[in-house]
């Protein structure tokens, strides 16, 4: 007698089979790279990457002694409260208002808020770019048409200020994101739960904390991932606006992993900066999956 198949339809082998094509697909453009990148980080390049010589860990131990990846690693923990933590706020207080108050137009509404999320990063840069230019810029002249024309600023060329002007423009890119995905969270929230803290007596700030936010873990934990991720390897957008500058203000990794490897022609040195993000990358998306994910909920 046959054994019954463990699994309902085809065979699973056939599954994998229809697999196979996007794997190989990943695998020659991800997977090889990845790989590829981490052995380069053991070397060191020279004559334009055509010869190499092979340096164990000293790219590694180099990178602790080198004040330019420090400098760029700070700036990354510091876009976090742009990318992640500000956006993620945002979003909470926007989805709550936005689910629990009736509003005319809300799909155009959460489509407008959503639109920076699929506009092309280079374009927002080049967009920003021009909005924070010192002299015809029209965030410069709202404040001059205001009355407080002392607080313009060269904000994108200034040490204090270079920071601060690129993170918001990534808080704005990222709440809309943040905001449509805890919205989508809220609809699992059974109304009951509301219905019957209002009759005990809770207001909606206490429904916030008790009911909205709990509900939301898993979201919240995606968007945590997500978020800090592209605050670690934000490249683009820096690259747009200030390239690392003025001086290093700006300066993150993954620019500093285009500088190394293609300006100055140091690919062993690029491939470590790139091995060691991915290395925290991974841990911080594994802790945070640990913490604030349930048993019985997958993120």
């Amino acid at each position: 007698m046959r054994k019954a198949n463990r699994y309902p339809g085809e065979s699973k082998w056939l599954g994998l089979l229809y697999l196979l094509p996007a794997f190989l697909i990943y695998a020659l453009f991800t997977l090889i790279p990845i790989i590829e990148t981490f052995r380069s980080s053991f070397f060191e390049w020279s004559d334009l990457g055509r010869t190499s010589q092979w340096v164990g860990l000293q790219n590694y131990l180099d990178l602790f002694q080198d004040g330019s990846f420090l400098k760029a690693f700070s700036n990354n923990l510091i876009f976090i409260t742009f990318y992640s933590i500000i956006p993620i706020l945002l979003g909470l207080l926007l989805a709550s208002l936005l689910s629990r108050y009736p509003i005319p137009g809300f799909t155009v509404f959460r489509t407008v808020l959503f639109l920076p999320q699929v506009i092309s990063m280079v374009v927002v840069g080049v967009i920003w770019r021009w909005m924070f230019n010192p002299t015809n810029g029209p965030i410069n002249l709202f404040l001059s048409a205001i009355g407080l024309g002392h607080l313009q600023q060269a904000w994108l060329g200034s040490f204090q200020w270079a920071l601060p002007a690129v993170g918001s423009i990534a808080s704005w890119v990222q709440y809309g994101f943040c905001m449509v995905l805890f919205l989508a969270g809220m609809q699992r929230i059974p109304e009951e739960y509301y219905e019957a803290s209002s009759l005990d007596g809770a207001s909606a700030f206490h429904q916030f904390f008790l009911i909205t936010i709990p509900g939301l873990k898993a979201e919240i934990a995606v968007a945590l991932i997500t978020t800090i991720v592209s605050a670690l390897r934000v490249f683009d957008l820096v690259y747009s606006t200030t390239k690392g500058g003025p001086g290093e203000s700006t300066l993150v990794t993954g620019y500093l992993i285009y500088r190394s490897a293609i300006l100055n022609n140091q690919i062993g040195y690029g491939a470590a900066i790139a091995t060691l993000l991915t290395v925290v990358i991974l841990s911080l998306s594994f802790l945070i999956r640990r913490i604030l994910s349930d048993r019985n909920e997958v993120v």
